[in-house]
């Protein structure tokens, strides 16, 4: 029997360009991290793209910082059936 390995991708790089371009300046993970409180190195990982068991409230203080919506933020890919 298989089973659907579900998957999510973290557009946190995307979110990040938008607002270096709605400003017109950088924004680095540093900055975000102060800013949310969040581990810089746990919005490295969503950035790319390893955020396999992230909590809704990290989901949460990302989304007032760039006052996005969550499916502007997570998108989900269910993957191919994997054997289980």
């Amino acid at each position: 029997m298989s089973e659907i390995q579900e998957m999510l991708r973290f557009k946190l790089k995307e979110r990040i360009a938008e607002l270096e371009f709605r400003e017109r300046r950088r924004v680095t993970l540093q900055e975000i991290a102060e800013a949310t409180g969040l581990n810089r190195m746990t919005l490295s990982k969503l950035a790319n793209h390893h955020g396999s068991n992230v909590q809704t409230d990290v989901i949460d203080r990302l989304c007032t910082y760039f006052k996005c919506k969550v499916e502007e933020l997570v998108e989900h890919h269910p993957e191919q059936n994997v054997p289980g």
